[in-house]
């Protein structure tokens, strides 16, 4: 259901509590209490037949007997009361109600969410402590302290979180615009309030604690989002709560649990943090600090020891020194003592006076290669700490840059800490807590730069052969089988442009003998059996095989041995390869598998034999592009070798990305894939082959893009036309269309960039690039006209449409390059969007433009839109109903 009537439940102007009490202790007489004392100015209205008034206000015996129906229910009445107290509330006409009451079994939840429907009535709860809303004075909750009112809103699934982050933000004077216990969340939930919050005025920052996500692609759609417009920053439970998971493959085995909801917040764009405390830090530094350009520190500090502890940090957490320019140095020596450090970190003496700290930090936020400054001082009886505090918090009210302190000690600098934190400067109490704040920043600038970054233009479509992989897989299936043989996994993996080593089956030991003949020595030999999840642990692998006798032995070996480890295992044959010379070639590891949460996974590390003891992995959730890609493999201690070292040249990552994006794609095309092992995958200089692999599969239940957290690329939308005599592909846009995207805006006409962005640009700035090129398909959709130029493919029109979260209304924008205007383009763009909104139940279509833009209103009128002049000042809005309710 999403946002809809969320603003009854986060802005209220009237309010019941149904089950009021006086009864001391019980949750009835502290909701009331609560909200009485909140502050709230807005009517209350008690619900109880047990009373004629609390608190000073006429208690009504039954919610019929309201004098209106109130735009907020706070319910804590029995579970069985719960379904007929909720159709009651809707049919009065309440849209919004806080079940705080805990203990409703699976059919009383059902019967609850089922009154409530009809009436589109939203439901937090139920067994939540509540909803704090410190902006109106609402404390509809039964915590045993207020929120302070603020900008951060924290969301929680946990009950004890919630009465625990009040606490001790109230110790340290945090306020928040929201706080919302979301109990079981049967609907409202995190997708819901992440979607809300991301349009908020109210909220800067947005803090989530996590314990699980059950509707993944709502939750993903709303944390990309909200992550494009605020920080969001996440404290997950049960790190390591994972277990070992039973699997068929290395991939299975290593895809924990915490490391899939670590991909999924990573690729949302927001920060992860370890511990509560980490949070309210990370909102103190990102809140404080600006947009990073980059990652580069300068440490300032009175003293040596600091400055060591503070480097050592950064280092270990794989933060970057900056490199003073040597005209910073010279700066330096003219306003530092001879005895000063030299080098980054700048050690300016424990004599340091408030003076002599703005000179060298003035001198730092000069240097071009230093993003952030780390300020650092320990107290002396020379110098007092108040007066350098004051010193730096002035430096750093005139200056652009990011600063961070460190005032070592105790409550003593509480002071000074207060006079940097009026000036903007997050403070800390140890350098290595100060290093963490920093790294908190960078790590929140990659999450948000990974969002922005735009990947180059495709090399070229490639077309899999998904025909005959869907034979292949469904040959296995018919069999009974759920393991492909190696050759068959080798098959599909082919299908979609893999290079795979050529390998066959023998049934027999004489015939694996005359198929290495065939193939030609020296060959591979491996054993084939559905009742072997690793050849390598029953020794069925032989390598550099290079006569008949060698395979013959080897068969035999294999076979005895087999049956003496296990002797119910059926042996199904062989199965041989030419060997693979590669000399020096990285063994890899690429695959895939099902997370019950978000679907497909896909993770890449340092393969081989021994590739569960060495750990070295990362995990992504598709689809991916080479950006995402290149990303994955970076997340890597094996890509450090990939680079090249020692005389080693770099392995070919162009070809290793694009396998990655390939096995991406297999996943949305072939649903009934459920785990995936490339193992070894070789990567070098020439290029990437896959050794060995593995392939589970089962009757798919839900199509291939439906199972993923993100919608893919929907293929299924392109549509070839014909248009002025020549043939238009018009389809989806994808991120590797922004270069072409760039040209397309740079060749429209300064008229026609009014129209479009009702301001005038030169050019798309990168972010606004991304944004339009990367979309959640899900959400939005842009069709692109595209063509083969003179210097390839180009962009010649696009259409727009962004709709709510809820798919009710849908805003639009058509945009035609300006030479071809004129000609029918943008009704062909129109139409298309116009089927594709009413498939997917969109109900309306609006928009607005300029009363000079004449072709885009006469086009409107053409399509069946309603024209009149639009709230905002100087536009005509544009309106199309496309389906009822709307």
């Amino acid at each position: 259901m999403s946002i809809r009537n969320l603003e009854f439940l986060f802005q209220p102007r009237s309010v019941a509590v149904i089950g009021a009490s006086e009864r001391p202790h019980s949750v009835g007489a502290t909701v009331l209490a609560n909200v009485l004392q909140g502050g709230f100015s807005g009517p209350v209205w008690p619900v109880n037949p047990k009373y004629a008034a609390l608190g000073g206000r006429t208690v009504y015996h039954r919610v019929r007997d309201l004098p209106q129906a109130p735009e907020l229910a706070l319910v804590c009445t029995p579970p069985a009361s719960v379904p007929g107290l909720v159709e009651e509330l809707g049919q009065m006409g309440c849209k919004a109600a806080v079940v705080i009451t805990a203990g409703l079994d699976a059919a009383q939840k059902s019967a609850m969410l089922a009154a409530a429907r009809p009436h589109l009535l939203r439901i937090l709860g139920p067994n939540c402590v509540g909803l704090l809303l410190p902006g109106i004075g609402l404390n509809g909750s039964f915590a045993h302290l207020p929120a302070l009112p603020g900008k951060l809103a924290f969301v929680s699934q946990s009950g004890a979180m919630v009465t625990g982050i009040l606490d001790w933000a109230r110790s340290r004077n945090i306020g928040f615009s929201r706080f919302v216990s979301l109990g079981d969340g049967c609907d409202v939930d995190f997708g819901d309030v992440l979607d809300y919050l991301a349009t908020d005025r109210s909220t800067q920052a947005i803090l989530l604690y996590m314990e699980d996500v059950r509707s993944a692609r709502k939750f993903m759609s709303a944390a990309r989002a909200a992550a494009r417009s605020k920080p969001v920053l996440v404290v997950k439970s049960g790190r390591f709560a994972e277990g070992a998971r039973a699997a068929s493959s290395h991939t299975g085995a290593l895809a924990g649990y915490d490391a899939v909801y670590d991909a999924a917040i990573r690729r949302a764009g927001m920060l992860r943090v370890l511990s509560t405390e980490d949070l309210f830090d990370a909102v103190e530094t990102l809140a404080a600090g600006r947009p990073l350009a980059g990652e580069r520190l300068a440490i300032l500090t009175n003293g040596g020891g600091p400055g060591v502890l503070a480097t050592d940090a950064l280092v270990g957490a794989g933060g970057t020194l900056a490199q003073l320019a040597p005209a910073t140095l010279r700066r330096l020596d003219e306003v530092l003592p001879a005895t000063w450090s030299h080098a980054n970190p700048v050690d300016i003496i424990g004599d340091a006076p408030g003076q002599r700290y703005s000179e060298a930090l003035q001198a730092l936020l000069h240097d071009e290669g230093v993003d952030a400054v780390l300020v650092m001082h320990a107290p002396t009886a020379i110098v007092p700490s108040m007066e350098v505090a004051q010193a730096v918090a002035a430096t750093a009210r005139g200056s652009s840059r990011n600063m961070l302190s460190c005032w070592l000690g105790g409550e003593g600098m509480a002071p000074a800490r207060r006079v940097l934190g009026e000036a903007g400067v997050a403070s800390f109490g140890t350098p290595e807590d100060a290093v963490g704040g920093f790294m908190q920043m960078v790590n929140y600038h990659r999450a948000q730069q990974l969002l922005m970054e735009v990947p180059a233009a495709a090399a070229g479509d490639f077309c899999p052969d998904q025909a005959r992989a869907r034979q292949v897989i469904a040959h296995a299936l018919q069999s009974s089988r759920q393991m492909l043989s190696e050759p068959e996994a080798k098959e599909v993996l082919a299908c979609y442009g893999i290079p795979v080593v050529e390998t066959g089956i023998a049934d027999r030991v004489e015939a694996a003998v005359l198929l290495a003949g065939r193939i030609g020595y020296p060959v591979a030999l491996k054993i084939l059996s559905p009742d072997v999840t690793h050849k390598t642990e029953v020794g069925g692998v032989a390598l550099d095989l290079e006569t008949p006798e060698a395979v013959r032995a080897a068969a035999l070996a294999m076979r005895d041995r087999l049956h003496g480890l296990y002797p119910r295992a059926h042996l199904r044959g062989f199965t041989v390869q030419a060997m693979a010379r590669r000399p020096g070639a990285h063994e890899l590891i690429v695959g895939a598998s099902c997370d019950p949460v978000f679907g497909p996974v896909i993770l890449f590390g340092q393969g081989g034999v021994a590739v569960e003891t060495i750990g070295d992995r990362a995990l992504a959730l598709p689809p991916l592009n080479q950006v995402l890609a290149r990303d994955l493999v970076g997340r890597t201690r094996v890509a450090r070798l990939l680079a090249g070292y020692r005389g080693r040249p770099p392995a070919d990552m162009e070809a290793l990305c694009t396998a990655l994006v390939r096995i991406a794609t297999l996943l949305a095309d072939l649903p009934e894939v459920q785990e995936l092992d490339v193992n070894p995958l070789l990567a070098d200089e020439h290029g990437v082959l896959a050794l060995d692999a593995r392939m589970r599969v089962a009757t798919a239940a839900q199509i291939g893009p439906a199972r993923f957290a993100i919608r893919p690329y929907p293929a299924e939308l392109e549509e070839s036309v014909t248009w002025e005599g020549s043939t238009l592909l018009l389809r989806p846009i994808r991120p590797e269309d922004a270069p072409q995207h760039s040209a397309f805006f740079a060749a429209l006409t300064p008229e026609d960039v009014r129209f479009r962005m009702f301001a005038q640009m030169k050019s798309l700035p990168p972010a606004q690039l991304a944004r339009w090129t990367q979309i959640d398909y899900d959400r939005e959709m842009a069709f692109i006209a595209t063509r083969v130029g003179a210097d390839g493919p180009e962009t010649i029109g696009v259409a727009r449409a962004v709709a709510d979260p809820d798919n009710i209304r849908a805003e639009f924008a058509v945009v035609v390059r300006s030479d071809l205007k004129g000609h029918g383009l943008g009704a062909l763009l129109m139409e298309k969007m116009l089927r594709y909104c009413r498939a997917r139940g969109t109900q309306e279509l609006v928009g607005e433009a300029l009363p000079e833009n004449l072709r885009m209103l006469q086009l409107a009128h053409h399509l069946g839109f309603t024209v009149a002049p639009a709230a905002s000042e100087g536009a005509i809005g544009m309106r199309l109903v496309l389906s009822g309710g709307a």
